[in-house]
């Protein structure tokens, strides 16, 4: 499926979500919730970096992260259980987006915008994002035109840059995908594949 931009908006709001989960089963898919939430604005035109938004989440599903999430995102929980609930983390996005117009927003792949629609679902929220959703991930590799997939580690490594932070913590992974917007937009070149 082909990944297309019919109008560059003025700003691109890149967000990460880290969820609560766990390797053995005991947090189901469907009942993940958001811990973290990690957000960058970009000016589209010159591609600059212009505001970031973070935030920790408490789950109330599941409120006791398992070792494994924690090895996963390094929060901790101590981090989530000083942290507000869904609803107010929410409503932070949503006036912090506020003071930007005409965006779009978009994920390394469609997990994000998934997990916010189950969230604000769950949590009877209304989306605070409210901008049409690109997958950056499926941009990247329409660009790059070699038929890969890509993790966003590996995205990072394809154009010859240094993973910047922890890998799987929001404000990081969308720092890292901030960073890999101009080669999805076709506005930066593709090093060479190494051989």
């Amino acid at each position: 499926m082909n990944e297309s931009i019919e109008r560059q908006p003025r700003h691109y709001l890149l967000i990460d979500f880290e969820a609560t989960c766990a390797d053995d089963g005991s947090v189901p898919r469907q009942q993940m919730e958001i811990i973290e939430i990690g957000a960058v604005m970009v000016d589209t035109a010159s591609l600059a970096v212009v505001g970031e938004f973070q935030r920790f989440v408490r789950p109330v599903r599941h409120p006791r992260l398992t070792a494994s999430c924690t090895g996963l995102t390094s929060i901790a929980q101590a981090d989530v259980d000083a942290a507000p609930g869904f609803a107010e983390a929410a409503a932070a996005l949503k006036a912090w987006r506020g003071g930007y117009a005409d965006l779009a927003w978009g994920s390394w792949g469609d997990y994000d915008r998934n997990q916010l629609q189950q969230d604000c679902g769950f949590h009877r929220v209304s989306d605070p994002v409210g901008a049409p959703h690109h997958n950056i991930k499926r941009l990247f590799a329409q660009r790059e035109g070699s038929g890969r997939k890509f993790g966003l580690d590996g995205a990072v490594a394809r154009v010859r840059l240094e993973f910047a932070g922890t890998h799987h913590r929001g404000i990081d992974d969308a720092r890292n995908i901030a960073r890999l917007l101009p080669y999805a937009l076709g506005r930066a070149e593709f090093p060479r594949a190494r051989r």
